[in-house]
Parts: structure tokens; sequence; C-alpha cells
């Protein structure tokens, strides 16, 4: 049974600083302009969270045209991400780590699942004022439609 989630649509994040799979800090207050795509993924390694990841890397010019930067987050700490991220031969992308303290950035954000100790799959995307303005969960087992990211993009940006 899925539970039911407020959706958080219009709510301001105040900060998310999370290291990246290269060990650098990634600072929602330091992103100027644009919008950011937080596209959360349980676990890495997994197919489905490689195929969400190689989703978002192959259409990465894509995001940057709409004035989006897209990134990775999940629980994996940054050896692991880093690992990862050269096994996907990512040259663009941004993986997050959201591993300590324990998926706090996620807890934040609703989509924390205690039960197994990882995120929720999701995408969130935040506005320049770093207000929620799309805000998505998907079954754990169905990659995220990129095109309907890119389109909502597209909207946003009229």
């Amino acid at each position: 049974m899925q539970k039911i989630i407020e959706n958080p649509v219009g709510e301001e994040i105040k900060q998310a600083i999370l290291p990246d799979h290269h060990a650098k800090e990634f600072r929602l207050t330091e992103h100027k302009g644009g919008f950011v795509l937080f596209s959360f993924h349980p676990l890495a390694w997994t197919k489905v969270c490689t195929d969400q990841m190689l989703s978002l890397e192959e259409n990465y010019d894509e995001f940057l045209k709409l004035d989006c930067l897209p990134l990775g987050v999940s629980v994996d700490p940054v050896p692991c991400k880093h690992a990862w991220a050269e096994h996907l031969k990512l040259k663009k992308l941004l993986l997050l780590s959201d591993f300590w303290p324990h998926g706090k950035f996620s807890k934040k954000l609703r989509l924390f699942d205690d039960e197994k100790g990882f995120s929720q799959r999701a995408n969130v995307i935040v506005g320049e004022k770093r207000r929620i303005l799309f805000y998505k969960i998907y079954p754990i087992k169905e990659v995220p439609d990129v095109k309907e990211l890119l389109g909502v993009l597209k909207e946003l940006n009229r």
C-alpha cells in the first residue's frame, strides 16, 4: 500500500548541502539562476537506477538548454557513488550522496522510506528562489520518463 505524502510544491528548500561523487560539496544556495532537478533513486548499482541516471546523462545538454541542472541523489556513500559513476562512464551528471546524516535531504522532502532505509524514486524540480515547482514519486521499478521532465521544464520556461 502506497502511503499518502503531502505534496510540498511551493515550499522553499532553505538549504541543501550534499557531497557529489567527486567528494565536492554541492550547495543549493550557491547555485545561481535556473532550475535544479533532484532525481532521487533508491540505490546505486541496480538496473532501474542505472537506467534512470543514464537517461539524465544522455539528455544532460537538453536539460541545460532548458536552464536546468540535473542531479542524481541517493543514500549511497561517496566512494560507492564515485565507483558507480565511473562504471556508468558518466561525464556530465553529478551524483549526490545523501548518506550522512542518513537520508537527511530525502527526509526533508518527505521521500525517505524508513522501513527500507533509502529514498523513494522521485523527481523534484526547484526554481530560482529554491521553491519546489515539481514533485513526483514513481513506482520503485519504473524509470521516470525523461521526456515528461523536459516537457515540464519547457512549461516552466514559458
